[in-house]
């Protein structure tokens, strides 16, 4: 992130990270009653255009999912981010300070042009409660913990990344989702966040189980997250997360265990980023999707500010499932280089060049080339 600290993760939502992403958006306020109100959002579209080959069609640089069964695609839709409003109101009663968030979510691209483009994603919506003693408690649904510092600090989510058609007609781009980290998910969820403790900071989390190859089990997924800010622009953080699956007979159960450790610095004008996922069932794009697979996901970034508005990184990850067969998904890897210009105080203008490759485990390879232009504007 920009000017958010990880640290403002515990206790706000996750929609206010975003639009603190923008140099300067402020979402509208207004006094109801004992209640601070908030209404913004934000908006995207790209042009992208991709080309696949190679001698396999699997995995995200395919044929099937990263061009729609073609050589190649056009699409003008959403980068990382979908559209949203964001609305917010906080207040504090009886020594309780009460938040409560709500946003919804639309995509710009369909494949048709008279069909209702008609889907809601609503990712947040949730209530928090707390004080400085107790900590704060978030209930509803709202992202999850294990690999949300990953992606908020991933410059694509202000751009595409990899412009996978699958998910961008009617959803979002991909980033490195699935090749470089596991998806943050939605969940419903009961989360505790610690009361401040110096440059620590705690969230732990009770998540509604979720489907992957096999069905939720009857015990909920638990995720877990700390970050610490070690001084002088730089940051660390471990996260945790685990679930049971539970398959048509016994011998197809399986359990999610996921780790995770990650650190971002910044010196003068340059950001750096590592980050490492490693697991068994933490799935390509969703828990669980790829079976008990055990997984290793990498992400590495620079960014350098050459200029007061502009900014250029280079962004490589690759998610990899280990002991694949010969005709397996074995790999995605996607390198993305791109700059990035905030043209006013609200709208970054963003140019990407991006190549996806997938691999089985014997070794074929498919390619996707892309393509990205376009901006993003935080009000």
């Amino acid at each position: 992130m920009t000017r958010t600290s990880i640290r403002t993760l515990r206790p706000a939502a996750l929609a206010a990270a975003l639009l603190a992403l923008a140099p300067a958006s402020q979402a509208a306020g207004f006094k109801a009653g004992d209640w601070d109100l908030t209404l913004g959002g934000f908006v995207n579209a790209y042009y992208t255009s991709a080309s696949c080959s190679g001698a396999v069609d699997i995995g995200l640089a395919g044929k099937t999912l990263g061009c729609g069964g073609k050589s190649g695609h056009t699409t003008i839709g959403n980068g990382l981010l979908p559209n949203a409003l964001v609305a917010t109101g906080k207040t504090t009663q009886d020594g309780v300070d009460i938040g409560v968030t709500l946003m919804i979510g639309s995509a710009v691209s369909t494949d048709s042009a008279i069909g209702a483009n008609s889907g809601v994603d609503v990712r947040q919506g949730f209530m928090t409660l707390g004080n400085a003693g107790m900590g704060t408690f978030k209930l509803g649904r709202d992202y999850g913990l294990f690999g949300s510092t990953a992606i908020l600090s991933d410059m694509t989510l202000l751009g595409v990344g990899a412009p996978t058609r699958a998910t961008q007609q009617g959803r979002v781009s991909l980033g490195h989702i699935g090749a470089g980290y596991s998806y943050l998910g939605h969940y419903g969820q009961f989360t505790w966040s610690a009361p401040a403790m110096g440059p620590v900071a705690l969230s732990v989390g009770v998540m509604s189980p979720v489907d992957g190859s096999a069905d939720a089990g009857r015990s909920p997924q638990l995720q877990a997250l700390a970050t610490v800010d070690v001084g002088g622009g730089a940051k660390a953080w471990v996260g945790a997360k685990t679930q049971k699956f539970e398959g048509a007979t016994a011998a197809d159960d399986f359990t999610m265990n996921g780790v995770e450790v990650g650190a971002k610095a910044t010196l003068g004008g340059v950001e750096l980023l590592g980050n490492l996922q490693t697991g068994k069932g933490l799935g390509m794009l969703a828990d669980g999707d790829s079976g008990d697979a055990k997984q290793t996901n990498w992400l590495l970034q620079g960014k350098v500010a050459v200029a007061p508005k502009l900014k250029l990184g280079l962004s490589l990850g690759e998610t990899t499932m280990k002991d694949a067969a010969a005709a397996a998904f074995k790999s995605n890897a996607n390198t993305t280089v791109g700059a990035y210009y905030n043209l006013t105080t609200s709208v970054t203008l963003v140019g990407e060049l991006s190549r996806t490759e997938s691999k089985n485990g014997a070794g074929a390879k498919a390619r996707q080339n892309g393509i990205a232009l376009g901006g993003i504007v935080f009000f």
